[in-house]
């Protein structure tokens, strides 16, 4: 079955930068549309980045060009490169996979798959 591991949070000051990885594994991963999500305490799960099997993007408005998201089909791993990180961006980040098809990637429910998070915080 899918599993997703993240890694590479951590804590760094105010615009500092971080590279988030995600390692997918127990199945094929190449036509898969992958996301990273975010959860600060207290607030829902927030879509942060989706890739789609053809290296496509797209972003939340929040990201304002700080963030890109990359993935690595032979490894196979997704990546989330963060730049001049804002203390707002402190959160969990989870990696998903599988969108059902033709749905809005910022809708929680409709990916198949989670990771268990990795922590940022941002000071």
């Amino acid at each position: 079955h899918v599993q997703l591991v993240e890694s590479g949070g951590g804590s760094v000051e105010a615009a500092g930068s971080l590279t988030l990885s995600c390692a997918f594994s127990g199945a094929t991963y190449s036509r898969r549309c992958m996301a990273w999500f975010r959860q600060a305490p207290g607030k829902g799960r927030e879509a942060v980045a989706a890739a789609d099997a053809d290296r496509r993007t797209i972003y939340g408005d929040f990201v304002e060009g700080r963030f890109t998201i990359d993935r690595d089909n032979a490894k196979p791993t997704l990546y989330l490169q963060m730049n001049a990180l804002r203390p707002e961006d402190t959160a969990m980040y989870y990696c998903a996979a599988d969108l059902v098809t033709g749905g809005d990637w910022r809708s929680v429910d409709l990916w198949s798959y989670w990771g268990q998070g990795t922590q940022v915080t941002v000071s």
